[in-house]
């Protein structure tokens, strides 16, 4: 079973500073994350600058505020890309970032990227996914708030499109997410639905969905990290410390290996522990001849007699020559 892949997203954790988004690179790998990712965007690529009320949000940890004055704080800076992704080859981390419009596609191409990631948001703007996909590099796309029917056509789009290699994130597009909404069952069966690796985007808080994701066959895990929640930006509430993200990662291995492959008898670790299975001893002393009984032959720890499943063929059957008590039965001591 290949390890799970850990996606620390950056997002806004930066908090309009570029030493810091350096300074996340750096942190994400020693918390043990596998790749740093970012967002493609300004605020004139995802919505327009209006006021009025279908541009407000209404609920949620950016309440009163508009689309665009949101968006307009939590942009990473393009001209920051490629300093992040220089830093992140250096280090060792892939770097993976989500496109929100054709320019930023190509944006990303120009700058290289081995691989594109589309928001659950986007999941539905299927011109976006085409042109992603035209790009013939593989894609991971979450799922939130999607029908089975949008993402049976947006996996349509990718496969129509040039078909590069497809991962699925199932998510919930709650910030934060609450356990009650996540639905993990989910994932097994959109491995199943559309035969592709199937991963997690958790905005959850804490670790438990993440490992749970393991365990239900999760090859991804997605999750919104920062150095520290006391850093004001509009993902921080939802993000994990790089101690948080450091337990998740050892936990998540630790499942791994709890997992490992199906087996049956008895293990390296467990040989120690085998000889106080139990077994046929004999109880009480016998004489030669005598016949065995359930007074005195047993099924009793430890392990050193014959197994148990014998029982039944041993009784009535008469003993070979004397046996003290507290011996191990042996097909040599009866007949």
């Amino acid at each position: 079973m290949a390890a799970c892949y850990l996606i620390a997203e950056m997002s806004a954790n930066h908090a309009g500073d570029l030493s810091r988004a350096l300074e996340i690179v750096h942190a994400a790998k020693e918390a043990g994350a596998d790749c740093i990712k970012t967002q493609t965007y300004t605020a004139d690529t995802l919505t327009i600058n209006c006021d009025n009320d279908y541009f407000a949000i209404h609920e949620g940890p950016w309440q009163g505020r508009t689309l665009y004055d949101l968006y307009k704080e939590a942009h990473t800076p393009w001209d920051w890309l490629a300093r992040i992704k220089e830093e992140a080859d250096k280090v060792g981390l892939d770097f993976l970032s989500t496109p929100f419009d054709r320019t930023a596609v190509d944006f990303l191409a120009e700058l290289g990227v081995n691989s594109y990631k589309v928001a659950s948001f986007e999941l539905n703007d299927l011109p976006l996914i085409r042109y992603i996909a035209g790009k013939g590099k593989p894609i991971i796309a979450s799922t939130g708030m999607a029908s089975l029917g949008e993402i049976e056509r947006a996996v349509r789009t990718v496969r129509e499109s040039g078909d590069p290699s497809l991962c699925l994130l199932k998510c919930s597009s709650a910030y934060p997410a609450v356990p009650d909404d996540m639905n993990l069952r989910t994932i097994p069966h959109l491995a199943q639905t559309f035969a592709v690796p199937v991963g997690l985007s958790d905005h959850t808080l804490g670790s438990a969905a993440a490992v749970a994701a393991v365990v239900l066959g999760a090859c991804a895990i997605e999750k919104h990290f920062c150095l520290s929640r006391s850093i004001p930006n509009p993902d921080a509430a939802f993000s994990l410390e790089p101690e948080e993200f450091r337990r998740m990662r050892d936990d998540i291995r630790s499942v791994e290996r709890a997992l490992g492959s199906v087996k049956y008898g008895v293990s390296a670790q467990e040989e120690g522990s085998a000889v106080f299975r139990r077994s046929l001893f004999v109880v009480e002393a016998m004489q030669e001849g005598e016949v065995f009984t359930s007074e005195n032959l047993r099924s009793i720890r430890p392990g050193y007699g014959l197994a148990p499943r014998h029982y039944d063929e041993v009784i009535g059957r008469r003993a070979t020559r004397a046996i003290d008590r507290g011996t191990p039965l042996a097909w040599d001591l009866v007949r």
